[in-house]
């Protein structure tokens, strides 16, 4: 599996070999739909609550006697069918966090990757860098490779503040450590772009 390789400018340089354990694995789809549901559910705060019956102020007394008024009978003014009653079977805090096996978290990111390299989605940028904090160098790079109006996804190396700052005001543009990648981010961005040939050693190990 290959991948078109530019310089900084955006100009074709040839093209890179792909480490296979990465970009050339099966695509199991099952896999990255159990992954990626499992870090939505894990970014879940599960902080929302009602009050019930039992915590809403009031209740205590009989609001009115049970027979020869005329009205409906009613045992308590925090009933669910009241105005300022408590809510019946609303929410209450819980933990949505999901456990994920380091292997599964593999096995999808790696099909991911192998799937965006199928569709020739990826590319490589020998040594990209940022001397200045321009917003317009990212939109020229992004124009250059044809990437322009697509959701594009930017994988760099330690600590690259001004690419991060160039490319944090364009829209659909992610700047990520390599890291930090997971099969989520790969899904949920039409092309991937390494900021360095060396960065495709990072993935593989």
């Amino acid at each position: 599996m290959k991948a078109k390789l530019f310089s900084q400018d955006g100009k074709i340089k040839g093209d890179i070999e792909l480490p296979a354990a990465a970009f050339d694995a099966p695509v199991n789809e099952h896999v990255i739909y159990l992954v990626i549901k499992a870090l939505q559910a894990n970014q879940r705060q599960g902080t929302s609550k009602t009050k019930g019956r039992a915590e809403v102020s009031g209740g205590g007394r009989k609001p009115w006697k049970q027979k020869g008024t005329g009205r409906a009978r009613a045992g308590s003014n925090t009933s669910p069918v009241w105005r300022r009653g408590g809510k019946a079977h609303g929410p209450d805090p819980r933990d949505y966090w999901t456990a994920i096996p380091q292997k599964l978290r593999r096995v999808a990111l790696s099909s991911a990757l192998s799937s965006r390299a199928l569709d020739e989605k990826v590319f490589v940028v020998d040594g990209l860098t940022v001397e200045k904090p321009k917003t317009k160098t990212m939109v020229s790079l992004f124009k250059n490779l044809s990437c322009d109006g697509k959701k594009n996804l930017v994988l760099v190396d330690g600590n690259q503040t001004n690419i991060y700052l160039a490319g944090r005001n364009i829209k659909n543009c992610c700047i990520k450590n390599i890291a930090e990648l997971n099969a989520y981010d790969v899904v949920s961005h039409d092309t991937v772009i390494f900021g360095a040939s060396n960065l495709l050693t990072s993935v593989e190990k």
